[in-house]
């Protein structure tokens, strides 16, 4: 029996994730994600009115129309995480799978909404919730595990599969954080334990392997400590404060408010996906709003909050979309004066993201900054740690799983080389144990001896599309 480990989407970019891996005539699916950084395609996006075919010609969801030359029955579509390079076309493609959607409670109640706001296709897949240190079987020969790890959203897993042909770990996405307020650290023991077993593959993600710099990933608390020596001075002045970051950063918006609570102001979270992500955090008990905090999503609930924020300025913290400066969030519309609350000079912006690295998202970001800047505003951009793995955290994650073949995923060319680099220094090879897949490309490890294909790992690459590279 061999295993095949198909690259459909985010091979060749930051975006859009989707692998598959076949067992035999079994098949699993792996995220169904959207590409944030194609034409303006952000968090706040509402892409439901749309047609996959159309978003596929885009670039802004994975092209799985090469599955139809995957021989095998699709048994399980599995989820890592919540954000929406990971779910945000599961209501343009799941459709076409009679297989149910994994993933853990709140993963899957943002699934729910992206489904239940969908208008061109119906959907009929079961939802099977699966928690973190939980397996379910899948098929005879298949058992999936689910690894607690941490991320920068709440419920974030490591998939394993477990087959007679050895372990697949799908590690998209992670970080090493031992000090977050909503989540425990990862299960190291449970990593060491599958090394020990022995892992055939890895699929990982490499989205900073190329960040020399930033050898090891900083914990969330960290961020925490830089927003409460940012916000000090802010909370007893009479200006305004609008702090902007990532909506699906529970433990980031949690650290806010927490911070916002030991002041007089009152908090408002605006913006649709902060509405999204906040509200259901909230209701399961994942997130703990202060009582003098508020979530509005519509635009007619975030002009009226935000009018009586610029009347009273000085008894409010605004919590908004638009970190990137996407000119129809909010963030960028306050900049640009379309919305009733208009900056003034000594008002304070808290810029809690980094800029994702595109020239789109550069340009808008650099626009947004000098609008503000000319208004009067005090620009703080610096209140940031990543939710992703740094160099050393991916020898450290190497060493623990010690798996006979890598694939390295969630990245641009770049990204995937510099992976490459690292794994060739713990003792990989590139063509022999390394392999970089493109879109539409697969991996194949057999189980039988072939002399044609390498030695000792027997394992060979083809593509499953016209249009691969």
């Amino acid at each position: 029996m061999s295993i095949e480990v198909i690259a459909v989407g985010g091979y060749e970019e930051v975006g859009k994730n989707m692998s598959v891996v076949k067992v035999g005539e079994d098949v699993i699916i792996f995220d169904m994600g959207i590409h944030l950084d194609r034409l303006h395609i952000h968090e706040d996006t509402d892409i439901a009115k749309m047609h996959s075919l159309d978003l596929i010609e885009r670039g802004v969801i994975p092209d799985d129309t090469l599955m139809k030359d995957v021989n095998g029955k699709v048994r399980a579509i599995v989820f890592t995480h919540g954000h929406l390079d990971h779910i945000g076309a599961v209501a343009k493609l799941a459709h076409r799978y009679e297989a149910p959607l994994i993933a853990t409670p709140y993963t899957m109640a943002l699934i729910e909404k992206t489904i239940k706001s969908e208008r061109k296709f119906k959907f009929n897949n079961p939802l099977q919730i699966l928690n973190s240190g939980e397996k379910c079987q899948i098929s005879p020969d298949i058992t999936l595990e689910f690894v607690h790890t941490t991320h920068s959203i709440p419920q974030a897993v490591t998939p394993v599969l477990h087959t007679s042909e050895g372990i697949i770990v799908y590690s998209n996405d992670f970080k090493f954080d031992n000090h977050q307020t909503l989540s425990p650290p990862p299960n190291y023991q449970r990593f060491r334990e599958l090394g020990e077993k022995g892992v055939l593959a890895l699929i990982v993600d490499t989205t900073r392997a190329a960040e020399e710099d930033q050898v090891k990933t900083h914990s969330e608390r960290i961020a925490k400590i830089v927003l409460q020596d940012t916000m000090e001075w802010p909370l007893k002045e009479d200006s305004g404060i609008i702090i902007t970051t990532f909506a699906s950063h529970i433990e980031r918006v949690q650290a806010i408010c927490d911070i916002v609570a030991q002041s007089d102001r009152k908090m408002l979270l605006l913006g649709r996906s902060m509405e999204r992500y906040c509200s259901i955090a909230e209701s399961m008990g994942i997130l703990n709003l202060p009582k003098n905090a508020s979530v509005y999503g519509s635009p007619k609930a975030i002009n009226k909050a935000l009018t009586q924020a610029d009347e009273k300025r000085s008894e409010y913290v605004l919590l908004t979309t638009g970190h990137q400066g996407e000119p129809d969030a909010l963030l960028p519309r306050i900049a640009n004066d379309k919305t009733s609350f208009l900056v003034q000079p000594g008002d304070n912006v808290i810029i809690s993201a980094p800029v994702i690295p595109n020239p789109l998202n550069k340009a808008n970001r650099n626009l947004m900054e000098r609008r503000l800047k000319s208004k009067g505003a005090r620009i703080f951009t610096n209140a940031h740690v990543s939710g992703h793995a740094g160099r050393e955290d991916h020898r450290d994650f190497i060493r623990m799983l010690n798996p006979a073949h890598l694939i390295p995923s969630h990245g641009n060319l770049e990204m995937l080389t510099a992976y490459v680099e690292l794994a060739e220094d713990e003792g990989y090879r590139m063509g022999n144990n390394i392999h970089v897949l493109r879109n539409g490309q697969a991996q194949v490890f057999n189980d039988e001896p072939n002399p044609e294909q390498p030695s000792p790992n027997q394992s060979s690459k083809k593509n499953r599309s016209n249009g691969s590279k």
